[in-house]
């Protein structure tokens, strides 16, 4: 084993350095299993973050608009005894909607 103390990584912060450089075997030993699980849940959390992102596109309607929102859902209002499809969305504390056509076209 050699005599002197491991380089730290370049990008490890000077604080964390100088905080373990002052932690006893038995303490490091616990950090560094900690440091691993804690990186690991961290890498699993991203890739479920980025599949979850992934299916949100996948699930985007063909026929979304770009301005309306993928958790949009289609309701159907009756105006003047005429029925019509419009996507709907909460933004905040406001419900928005857009036209999105007519529930039967041919009448």
């Amino acid at each position: 084993m050699p005599d002197e103390p491991p380089t730290p990584p370049a990008e490890l912060p000077t604080d964390i350095v100088n905080t373990l450089s002052g932690y006893s075997p038995d303490q490091l030993q616990h950090v560094a299993r900690y440091a691993e699980e804690l990186a690991e849940h961290k890498a699993r959390e991203a890739r479920l973050e980025e599949k979850s992102e992934e299916d949100e596109i996948d699930e985007r309607p063909n026929d979304l608009p770009d301005d309306v929102p993928s958790k949009a859902t289609i309701t159907i209002k009756e105006i003047n005894d005429n029925r019509y499809y419009y996507w709907q969305w909460r933004d905040g504390e406001k419900v928005r909607s857009q036209y999105k056509g007519p529930v039967n076209p041919d009448a």
